[in-house]
């Protein structure tokens, strides 16, 4: 059977929520850094290259798994620093709009991530 996403409407803006019926493969990807291919920390310091990275490797995830940014249903972002990420939050945004997705998102302030220095990290879900 097919995948069908519905979206349902949100009591607030903004907010949103998937259904998901018919599916034939769920992806739950951990959460994403900005992270070389060696898995030596990148960018540190720089909120915006992080998040590129981080990004990037979200999608390089997906693209093993025969899926891209469009399969995402769910999207956590974790930082140290929302007040910092805020200004670069379009770069996600318009990767997600150039998908043609708008998963249900939430962010979350942590006081660190797991690697020293990193400030950003993504943890998706994804349905084909």
């Amino acid at each position: 059977m097919p995948s069908t996403l519905g979206r349902l409407r949100s009591v607030w803006p903004g907010f949103r929520a998937e259904v998901v019926s018919g599916h034939t493969r769920t992806l739950y990807c951990s959460g994403q850094t900005a992270m070389d291919a060696e898995g030596k920390p990148q960018h540190e310091g720089d909120m915006a290259a992080q998040l590129a990275l981080s990004l990037d490797n979200l999608e390089a995830v997906l693209g093993e798994a025969g899926m891209s940014l469009a399969n995402l249903v769910r999207l956590n972002v974790y930082t140290t620093d929302v007040d910092r990420l805020f200004p670069h939050y379009g770069v996600l945004a318009a990767r997600l709009g150039a998908a043609g997705v708008a998963p249900a998102t939430t962010m979350f302030g942590v006081a660190r991530l797991a690697v020293p220095g990193q400030l950003v990290e993504l943890e998706g879900t994804a349905v084909a």
